[in-house]
């Protein structure tokens, strides 16, 4: 049986702000969600979970069957639960229906791991009445062990403690950081991210007709994969895959739609030089992008991709991070038309923050030469940078840059 231990969106989510409205909780599957729900849930919560293929059908055919089985209930506060909304989407009627009706009276806590089908539905969104968290794969403080931070303050000391397995660098970049994924022996994580994959394929694209052309799709999915952490390319993705540019265009909005992945946009395009506008796509998670882009998960694919999956994995912790500090955090990045490029840039309401990421353990000033490039040019905002490295401790690489071992982003 798999642990229940705490996660850090459990606080804001029951935070007083949030208590008298209604609360939709986003992720991609098996990121926690219905776990969470369960350790939100009390005696006196009642729970719509739609997965459930009867209660799923009965309110389709006749959503107002919510409707009166909550008005039915004579106590003066109510939580509710629905975990997979987006199974029907009409039901979000029934909610603004009993919220506008008696806002104090119901406490409601919705779950979706596609946005995609609330969307394309034209499904109710209840302006003005939701607040949306979004839940990720672990981060740092979730997991055992030390993690203080030299880039993004994240009130770990939320948790009253962190119990996940401590993490393991290789194992963080070939497995990656899904809940049930890290708590499984090491024998059986590559089977489990595998059926992930179908299981998304099977159940997210087509039992939910996301797609027309699963094969084409499927092909895609593949390359998206392999092409994790770098600059969409369209024309280069249609020219292996043979799928039309524009159907390209949809299927990453749908990556996205469903949480799997994430664009990560350019930086602005102030200051003196001129900069590329084209966004990154970054798959959530590691192991599930090893196992969409079917990659032999072991210590070769190390030996070959050791950059790429820790630049990867470095970019999924800092954006997951932004995702829970709020809006006024941003994850993007800086490429100039001549070739310079920095990374990440965290983009904080008090500061810009170059990032370069390098596989290194022993980095040194010339690892730095693009993170001055970038200080230089905006010097009104971005003071100091970062390189991510695996070195054992943190180390001066001039008056404003600094190398930080990755147990410290």
């Amino acid at each position: 049986m798999m642990a229940n231990y705490p996660r850090f969106l459990s606080a804001p989510i029951q935070a007083p702000a949030s208590e008298t409205k209604v609360r939709m909780l986003f992720g991609a599957r098996q990121t926690g969600k219905s776990t969470l729900l369960r350790h939100l849930a009390t005696p006196e919560t009642v729970v719509f979970n739609l997965q459930e293929r009867r209660t799923r059908l009965n309110l389709e055919r006749d959503p107002s069957v919510f409707t009166r089985m909550l008005q039915a209930d004579r106590r003066e506060r109510i939580p509710v639960q629905v975990d997979e909304i987006q199974k029907v989407p009409t039901l979000l009627d029934e909610v603004q229906y009993l919220y506008d009706r008696a806002p104090d009276r119901y406490r409601f806590l919705l779950t979706g791991s596609s946005s995609r089908r609330l969307k394309t539905d034209s499904a109710n969104l209840l302006p003005g009445r939701v607040h949306a968290f979004h839940l990720c794969p672990l981060i740092l403080g979730e997991r055992k062990g030390s993690h203080e931070s030299r880039l993004l303050p994240t009130p770990y000391a939320a948790l009253e403690h962190a119990g996940f397995p401590a993490p393991g660098l290789e194992k963080l970049l070939l497995f990656g950081n899904l809940p049930g994924v890290v708590q499984e022996a090491e024998a059986s994580r590559r089977l489990t991210l595998e059926a992930y994959v179908d299981l998304y394929l099977e159940e997210e694209i087509r039992r939910e007709g996301l797609v027309r052309n699963l094969a084409a799709f499927q092909q895609f999915l593949e390359l998206a994969a392999l092409e994790s952490g770098g600059i969409i390319n369209f024309s280069n993705v249609s020219r292996h895959s043979g799928v039309p540019v524009q159907t390209l265009r949809t299927y990453y909005q749908v990556l996205e739609d469903t949480f799997v992945g994430y664009r990560i946009p350019a930086f602005g395009t102030g200051g003196r030089r001129r900069v590329l506008t084209s966004p990154r796509f970054l798959f959530f998670d590691n192991g599930v992008r090893n196992a969409a882009a079917r990659l032999p998960v072991g210590p070769d694919l190390l030996k070959t991709q050791m950059g790429i999956l820790f630049e990867n994995w470095v970019g999924q912790e800092l954006h997951h991070r932004c995702l829970y500090a709020g809006r006024a955090w941003r994850l993007s990045f800086w490429r100039t038309a001549h070739g310079a490029e920095v990374d990440f840039v965290l983009e904080t309401p008090e500061e810009i923050i170059p990032i370069e990421v390098k596989a290194t353990r022993s980095p040194v000033e010339t690892d730095a030469r693009h993170l001055k490039l970038f200080l230089d040019a905006y010097p009104e905002r971005a003071r100091r940078g970062f390189i991510v490295c695996r070195c054992a401790a943190p180390l001066r690489i001039s008056d404003r840059i600094e190398a930080i071992p990755w147990t410290m982003v």
